[in-house]
């Protein structure tokens, strides 16, 4: 029996409908929720996201200011950007688009976000209340969306053995916190860990988050896993958004797995709307 499909239109709807319902309150009070976007270069993968995001926004009533910097931009131009848009109160949420050249510090430029206006969860500040289980500050879009896909289609979180293969700050980490505190038994692997296949197959619930087209194959996957994939690379070779997994071999094994594309990008930028909103919320409200 071929593996369900799960999309993240449905879940996404979802998620729209509480947005909706809290932006007439934020217009009545003159504010119009704004998400400051920042893109270095045209990476395939960044304009997908951005044309994503952008729609969704637009669709729910958020502005978008947008500001697109060259790729050979420094570091310094950045964080000017950023600064700009952390001292204007119409923008209340600030993201930029990863990964940042290696020629950056990543580190110093998430943290240069301010923390009420870092609506993906990328600075210091959001991580270390994942880590600690607090409910202030923004979790990870990417990592929130993988938990709100797995409630909505009814898919079991408790007590399951969970791989999340990737360990990045970005994703894999907090995906393996949040499935944590939905009381799963997380394993994290990543390149170095050894015998891959073995660990993934025995997994009841997989989520990957590398990167790289065909990190998990055939032979890491068995019948009845759950499988989210996070993973988005343009395949050259093929000219299209890939995931992590192969899919062709995955839809003959697995209970269900993720679409890619269509699967968690359409959950993770409607989270950041949500995120975006809370923002404006609380910088309207002075809190």
């Amino acid at each position: 029996m071929p593996a369900e499909i799960l999309r993240g239109a449905p879940v996404a709807a979802a998620l729209s409908e509480n947005i909706k319902r809290r932006i007439p309150a934020l217009a009545e009070r003159g504010v119009t929720p704004c998400l400051g976007m920042i893109r270095i270069g045209e990476r395939e993968a960044d304009l997908s996201y951005e044309r994503s995001a952008a729609k969704r926004c637009e669709a729910l009533g958020i502005a978008v200011r947008r500001v697109v910097l060259p790729a050979e931009a420094t570091q310094e131009e950045l964080l000017d950007v950023i600064g700009e848009m952390n001292r204007d109160a119409a923008v209340h949420g600030v993201l930029f688009f990863r990964p940042l050249p290696e020629r950056m510090d990543a580190r110093l430029v998430s943290d240069a976000i301010a923390p009420e206006k870092d609506v993906d969860g990328i600075g210091s500040a959001a991580m270390a209340a994942v880590y600690a289980g607090l409910e202030h500050g923004f979790f990870p879009c990417t990592a929130q969306a993988v938990i709100e896909m797995l409630r909505f289609y009814g898919l079991p979180i408790c007590g399951k053995r969970a791989v999340v293969v990737g360990r990045s700050l970005v994703t894999g980490r907090p995906a393996a916190l949040l499935l944590l505190r939905e009381h799963a038994t997380v394993t994290v692997c990543h390149t170095r860990t050894q015998d891959l296949a073995a660990i993934v197959r025995e997994a009841e619930l997989v989520v990957t988050a590398t990167g790289c087209i065909n990190t998990l194959t055939e032979e890491h996957l068995r019948p009845g896993q759950i499988v989210i994939d996070i993973g988005m690379t343009y395949d050259e070779k093929r000219g299209k958004l890939c995931g992590d997994v192969d899919h062709e071999a995955a839809e003959r094994i697995v209970r269900c797995i993720s679409a890619v594309p269509g699967g968690i990008g359409a959950v993770t930028s409607t989270i950041l709307c949500s995120h975006v909103v809370e923002a404006a919320e609380a910088q309207s409200e002075g809190r």
